[in-house]
């Protein structure tokens, strides 16, 4: 029986099918985000009984919110007010689970794990976001890929939705086929030996430091990475760009803005925002120019910069938090996703730029790249995964820089551990452990070298380190533990780089 929900997956298969990216982002491009997202409350607060009750519960009634001014005062919902407050139906459509068809669990790092089904409807919208990465930066549509999918499989959101939207494509049409080993390295590297010499390239994603140990691991077992014209797509984690050169590096990548890209994604709302050619080269910039990314962000350490297509997903900033709405399994209106990070629109790029007199050809945008006018949002890593040393924040990411050095990964995964401890006499000390490579063994000369390097990263780019920091304990002290040690570098589980 045809129902209205069956009729809409049609119109939507048929649309995104049929019509080509360039149409499809030219239509979205031609909209009124403010518009679009008005609506989006409107049709949630009519059909799911928990936001309904959500409004009830705070005094407002809906149809007093005729303008995106007063969209902006509605109270922000987050997991606590409201994903753990009404039961999961009622955060669906006519507080149904059948107005979905499949779902994804979040990680859990901030309590218990919670349930997000979506349906197909919404897995195209974000089908729209690995198009812009296949088809801008990987020309997928000239080339026969093979998409090797290396998160996780089951129901965490990485592996499965990734799945799904890369299936989405070889159906529209691009020369696209699309293997499913998950993060089992033995079963990657089987698929690259029997089935990337098939294809003119292949595409690596899943999260950075699992791809970087299949790039190292594969290069140990004799993979000729460069044979095989690797991409790379991230999610997950901030990385620096000196980490992207070096895995490039390893691969053969000759184009760093056109070879690897970073989705901005979470279970609740998937993907929200890519990384493009334009916003890496950017980036690559501003790694260069601590003073001109301290300017633009108002911090010491380099976020991780997209582009995000507001009639998807519309981004506010909530006191240097971000807020995200858009359409769902489970609808979200103004939702708190507490990322710490903020929005610029696309003028405002062009005119920082402009200011600073840069010419992005000279850090790798090819310059008959046709750029789309679509905004940028950044995101830092958690505030919460910071570490306190004399009163100065200190970031994983610019630790991370000095790990990422040239001389250093030669022997270290990446990988590492940043704590604040206590001598026996009671005096603090930054500590940092890192995971060496397979078969690299630990020695003085090693650790030394990469306190020397953390040091000299920190000066560079953390100011408060280098102002609240006695001279004298600015060295950290370095432990090297090896490959996937269990304390601290258990595998197959998502590393965190603090603890406290």
């Amino acid at each position: 029986m045809l129902t209205n929900r069956t009729s809409e997956i049609q119109n939507r298969l048929h649309r995104f099918i049929f019509r080509s990216l360039d149409d499809l982002m030219a239509d979205r491009l031609a909209m009124d985000a403010e518009a679009v997202m008005l609506d989006l409350f409107h049709r949630t607060a009519n059909r799911v009984p928990a936001y309904r009750a959500f409004l009830d519960a705070h005094g407002i009634a809906p149809e007093t919110i005729g303008t995106f001014d007063a969209f902006r005062q509605l109270p922000l919902i987050d997991k606590p007010n409201y994903m753990h407050v009404y039961p999961l139906p009622e955060r669906c459509r006519n507080g149904s689970l059948l107005e979905c068809d499949r779902v994804a669990v979040s990680s859990g790092s901030t309590g218990k794990p919670t349930f997000w089904p979506r349906s197909i409807i919404d897995e195209l919208d974000i089908a729209l976001r690995f198009e812009q990465l296949f088809h801008d930066s990987f020309r997928v549509h000239e080339r026969s890929t093979l998409a090797v999918v290396c998160f996780a499989l089951g129901n965490w959101v990485g592996g499965l939705y990734t799945t799904s939207c890369a299936w989405h494509l070889a159906a529209k049409g691009y020369p696209l086929m699309v293997a499913t080993p998950g993060n089992k390295k033995e079963e990657i590297f089987r698929v690259i030996q029997e089935l990337a010499p098939r294809f003119e390239q292949t595409v690596l994603l899943g999260y950075p430091p699992f791809i970087k140990d299949v790039v190292d691991a594969g290069l140990a077992a004799g993979i000729e990475w460069p044979r095989y014209r690797v991409k790379m797509v991230f999610a997950g984690e901030v990385f620096s760009e000196e980490w992207r050169s070096l895995v490039g590096e390893r691969v053969g990548s000759k184009a760093r803005c056109y070879d690897s890209a970073s989705l901005y994604g979470t279970a609740d709302a998937g993907v929200l925002g890519n990384e493009t050619p334009l916003s890496i080269a950017i980036r690559r910039f501003l790694a260069d120019h601590p003073k001109a990314a301290r300017e633009l962000f108002g911090e010491s350490r380099l976020p991780t910069l997209v582009q995000y297509d507001p009639i998807s997903r519309f981004f506010e900033a909530h006191e240097e938090t971000l807020v995200v709405s858009g359409d769902n399994g489970v609808p979200l209106v103004r939702y708190h996703i507490a990322d710490k990070g903020g929005i610029l629109n696309y003028r405002e790029m062009r005119d920082f730029l402009r200011d600073w007199g840069v010419s992005l050809t000279d850090y790798g945008l090819d310059d008959t790249f046709s750029c789309r006018p679509l905004p940028f949002v950044y995101v830092f890593g958690r505030a919460d995964f910071t570490v306190s040393f004399y009163g100065a924040n200190i970031y994983p990411e610019n630790v991370t820089v000095g790990l990422e050095q040239p001389e250093i990964m030669a022997w270290a995964t990446g990988k590492f551990v940043l704590e604040t401890k206590e001598s026996a006499d009671g005096d603090k000390y930054l500590s940092v452990t890192a995971e060496l490579l397979p078969g690299a063994t630990a020695d003085d000369r090693k650790c030394q070298a990469l306190a020397e390097s953390v040091k000299a990263q920190l000066l560079r780019l953390n100011s408060e380190f280098a102002n609240y920091t006695p001279v004298e304990k600015q060295l950290p002290e370095v432990t090297l533990r090896p490959f996937e040690d269990p304390e601290y570098f258990p595998a197959g589980v998502k590393h965190r780089y603090t603890r406290r």
